[in-house]
């Protein structure tokens, strides 16, 4: 009750706005403001006991204790390393981003396209922050973005150190601090600095902004790529790109133009030059590491920039080694494998004159069992993934060249994955299709679609791959209409959590599909009339002298015809399952059942009994969950995603079965419930007020 209970609380603060990019959640319920103030006062510097400067912060195996790596490491605060510590000098720029002993260039290429934007990087790196005096207390803070909401993360300054410097991430600027103490921050979010080892930088783009990134892969460009790259310019978003390794030998080697294998780039602009009698088409690019140019044509020192206009040459050249360099869209698409571009959601955008995005989001999960179905090539369990629809009405204004349609990007993005490295676990293989729905499902919300509709329908378009990465993104361009989104793990009956998004060129109509919570069950209406004397006889001998059958009672009676049966598997009839069916239909307070009420009460076994024999198909004498959830509905209930997540967790076994015992007290159990509910509400406003005492004697029952 206690996970329901923080779960409830979760909804009602984010429908308060925290967690918004205005009201970030305190990460691990550090109050920045309030530590500073705290230390300033005591005159001592803030030392951060949720992330030790010790070697459980730096890693679980590679920098992992007995590490040769780690040899020599020990941490100090800027004031240690310098005398004169500074946390941004001359503002934040690209070259303050210079590789550590840390395999995360990804990150930090996300960090030096962040720069490119004053106004996203002063959102994670918040102002105010410096080592003057009298406002330095050892403690600093960064906000990230995390699966939908804002996240405020508080450190201390004590960086890892080895032979004098900074052991991961560092400013050419050797007094300067913010990236490094952005990367620890970054690193506390995410479990150890080891953690951030290899990645996406897409990754990093969207923990910075919120935004939704795409990648393309460029040797098969979209026809329309170069134009996608002056859009996504226009909207201020973040791009990077990469060159693939074909063996870990390859890693950072360095090309014989001087571009770097397996290593993240950064993308920092576009222009088009006139240059001998045709437009060419350029692109310019930075190296994290701050130096190791290209070599080619349009490189500093090319041929190239003496061939064009003085007004083109003025505006775009310039001879410095600072790891930024032009080359032609031509030689970007044959030399780099990968483009990544990270969209930006509407609410970090201030500036009017940058096209904006329509931006929908939901969260969800997959329950192994329930709602984790794998993906189409699992016919019997794919229908049962979480289903969305998105009504797409307005056609593109700006299609380019390209098709007339609408343009959208869906992103799904598995949640808290590479925290979950140190326990062992890695990322999921995820993905998505999309359906277009059909006429006779058009505008309705409240239908989970079943099985038969994904075999007979086929889909409209899917994610490109399934992939072993945190969010899996394709863009897509489709005729106007309502289509469903489906998100899967590859594989069935993967736990997870996961957030899908919908990033349109026009506003569209974004909403979870899912079933009503309702009950349709009948009351059985049984008089003395209807009670034959064989059905007399035979409850007079097992009622006893009282003439009424309590749980007791009722357990023996139940477990000594079940035990009989071949064609069900029973563990037996518990004490608690016995009780709540006695309670459904205990009229009188008695805690035991009369004539009526246990006719009532077989009446309603008997047709238990019809349902789940009838889905048990394989003639197991067992259901699976999948097999439950459609017996469940037989039997006259309407439950959304997560109430059958909860029904697999309570009443399945292990291997996912459910035999008769536990399906019976499942329905039992649901039934009380709903006419609970139903009593309690008597203006028929779908919402009742309990008080304390009312809470308990419901929730005791």
């Amino acid at each position: 009750m206690s996970g329901i209970a923080a779960t409830l609380q979760r909804r009602r603060e984010k429908e308060q706005g925290i967690g918004s990019c205005s009201q970030a959640v305190k990460y691990l319920n550090q109050d920045y403001e309030a530590l500073r103030r705290r230390c300033l006062e005591s005159g001592s510097l803030f030392k951060d006991d949720a992330f030790p400067a010790e070697t459980s912060s730096l890693g679980f195996k590679e920098l992992g204790a007995g590490s040769y790596k780690i040899r020599g490491v020990s941490w100090k605060r800027p004031t240690e390393l310098t005398s004169d510590p500074q946390f941004i000098v001359s503002g934040a720029s690209r070259t303050d981003i210079c590789q550590g002993a840390l395999g995360d260039c990804w990150l930090l290429a996300a960090i030096a396209s962040l720069t490119l934007n004053q106004e996203v990087l002063a959102r994670v790196v918040p102002h105010g922050q410096s080592f003057s005096k009298g406002e330095y207390a050892g403690i600093f803070h960064f906000q990230f973005w995390q699966f939908g909401e804002w996240v405020d993360v508080v450190i201390d300054d004590r960086l890892p150190v080895k032979d004098g410097e900074l052991l991961f991430v560092h400013s050419a600027e050797g007094r300067e601090f913010w990236s490094a103490l952005l990367e620890k921050a970054y690193a506390k979010l995410n479990g150890c600095y080891e953690a951030l080892s290899g990645g996406s930088t897409t990754e990093g783009f969207e923990d910075f902004t919120g935004g939704i990134a795409e990648v393309h892969e460029l040797k098969r460009p979209d026809a329309q790529l170069f134009h996608i790259i002056q859009k996504a310019q226009s909207r201020g978003s973040l791009m990077g790109c990469s060159i693939d390794i074909t063996s870990s030998s390859e890693s950072e080697a360095v090309t014989s133009q001087k571009l770097v294998k397996g290593h993240a780039y950064s993308v920092t602009g576009t222009a088009q030059v006139e240059h001998q009698g045709g437009t060419e088409k350029l692109i310019r690019i930075r190296n994290p590491w701050g130096q190791v140019e290209w070599t080619g044509a349009w490189s500093d020192n090319s041929m190239q920039w003496r061939q064009i206009s003085s007004e083109d040459r003025e505006r775009l050249s310039h001879r410095s080694e600072d790891g930024e360099f032009w080359m032609s869209f031509a030689d970007f698409l044959r030399h780099y494998d990968r483009l990544e571009i990270c969209n930006l959601t509407p609410d970090a955008l201030s500036d009017d004159t940058v096209s904006k995005w329509a931006l929908s989001k939901f969260d969800g999960s997959w329950r192994r069992g329930s709602t984790a179905g794998g993906c189409r090539n699992y016919p019997d369990t794919f229908w049962t993934n979480p289903q969305f629809v998105i009504h797409l009405e307005e056609e593109d204004d700006d299609p380019g060249d390209g098709e007339v349609g609408c343009s959208f990007l869906v992103g799904l993005i598995q949640k808290n994955r590479r925290r979950a490295r140190k326990l062992g676990e890695d990322m999921h293989t995820v993905g998505f299709a999309i359906y277009q729905v059909p006429d006779e499902f058009r505008d309705q919300r409240n239908v989970h679609l079943n099985k038969n509709y994904f075999l007979r329908h086929a889909s409209a378009a899917r994610s490109e791959t399934f992939i072993n990465l945190r969010e899996v993104c394709s863009r897509f361009c489709l005729p106007p209409g309502e289509y469903l989104i489906v998100p899967s793990t590859f594989e069935p009956h993967k736990n997870g959590d996961f957030c899908v998004r919908v990033f349109s060129e026009k506003q569209a109509n974004f909403q979870e599909m899912d079933d009503p919570v309702e009950s349709r069950v009948e009351t059985i209406e049984i008089d003395e009339d209807d009670v034959d004397d064989r059905f007399r006889k035979l409850f007079g001998q097992l009622a006893g002298g009282d003439c009424e059958i309590s749980s007791y009672e009722l357990q023996k009676i139940l477990n000594r015809v079940v035990t009989k049966r071949s064609d069900i598997k029973t563990s037996g009839f518990s004490i608690t399952t016995c009780r709540n069916m006695v309670n459904m239909l205990d009229k009188d307070g008695s805690g035991k059942l009369g004539l009526l009420e246990f006719k009532v009460l077989w009446t309603k076994i008997e047709s238990y009994l019809s349902v789940y024999r009838q889905k048990d198909v394989d003639n197991s004498g067992a259901m699976s969950s999948t097999e439950m959830r459609m017996a469940v509905e037989e039997a006259g209930f309407s439950l959304n995603n997560a109430l059958h997540q909860i029904l697999v967790a309570r009443y399945s076994e292990q291997d996912l079965t459910v035999d008769f015992d536990n399906f019976v007290g499942c329905l039992v159990r649901l039934e009380t419930m709903f006419n609970t509910f139903y009593t309690l509400d008597k203006d028929k406003s779908g919402s009742v007020e309990l008080s304390m005492m009312e809470w308990l004697n419901v929730s005791m029952l």
